[in-house]
């Protein structure tokens, strides 16, 4: 079966990303082709040959790049230009991107305070402009209450430390904290013009696996994360989750 639309996850590894992208591709669940955007090549085109794979006749293409404008434009003008996309509309965004960073306040220096904050802030401003753009390209602009269509969900995985942060993660809760309070602010600006955005907070380890952890609530699945994430980006404009809760059962509040 042709693939319905189009998804572009960003920080697609092999745990959280491998999941969500396996859902999302899988004809028996999203039936959406995927844009996998990651920084190595190499790892990139081995995680896309497995989600191939273990999701057959799924439709997976890569896209090397980092978090910097001028790296995600050219991306982006790929993904529209790629003959596997051709005809399908934007449906879904992904900015799941690792970020951590611990260090003692005093032995923290501004330069590497600040490229925390461009590497992580400024990839998720970047990507949600560059996918935002490619929306309206697709979709158009008009407006719900002029008749206008739901065009997308935009999803941003966070962690706690968008909430609250701890001694020596300054730069970490800095950019979390960031990156929840873009997705506030993209919610209250397009959410009239049909754009779904939604912020997840995850709570403990996500792994790629469906064992003992997971049945006995440890640890996560990577695919429920997946399974979340259609799941939000098939509400309808009468009801949106902005923000959202992930834990695994044991997981402490």
């Amino acid at each position: 079966m042709a693939p319905s639309s189009l998804a572009i996850l960003i920080g697609a590894g092999p745990a959280t990303g491998a999941g969500i992208a396996r859902i999302l591709a899988h004809p028996s669940h999203g039936n959406l082709a995927v844009a996998l955007l990651a920084r190595n090549p190499t790892n990139l085109s081995s995680l896309a040959h497995s989600l191939r794979s273990s999701a057959p006749n799924s439709i997976i293409e890569t896209f090397p790049t980092d978090t910097d404008p001028a790296g995600l434009s050219d991306a982006f003008s790929h993904i529209r230009a790629h003959p596997s996309f051709q005809g399908l509309k934007l449906r879904i965004g992904v900015f799941s991107v690792k970020h951590a960073s611990k260090k003692p306040f005093l032995e923290e220096t501004h330069e590497d305070f600040t490229k925390s904050l461009h590497d992580y802030v400024g990839g998720a401003f970047a990507f949600s402009q560059e996918w935002m753009k490619l929306l309206f390209e697709h979709h158009g602009q008009k407006a719900l209450a002029d008749g206008g269509e739901k065009k997308g969900t935009l999803i941003f995985t966070g962690t706690l430390g968008a909430m609250r942060t701890n001694p020596q993660f300054a730069a970490y809760g800095a950019g979390r904290s960031s990156v929840r309070m873009l997705a506030q602010s993209l919610a209250k600006e397009y959410s009239a013009q049909g754009v779904h955005v939604a912020h997840t907070i995850a709570n403990g380890v996500i792994e790629d696996a469906d064992g003992e952890d997971q049945r006995t609530g440890k640890k996560m699945s990577a695919e429920a994360v997946g399974r979340t994430y259609l799941w939000l980006s098939e509400q309808g404009p009468e009801l949106w989750t902005h923000e959202l809760d992930l834990r695994p059962a044991q997981e402490k509040f």
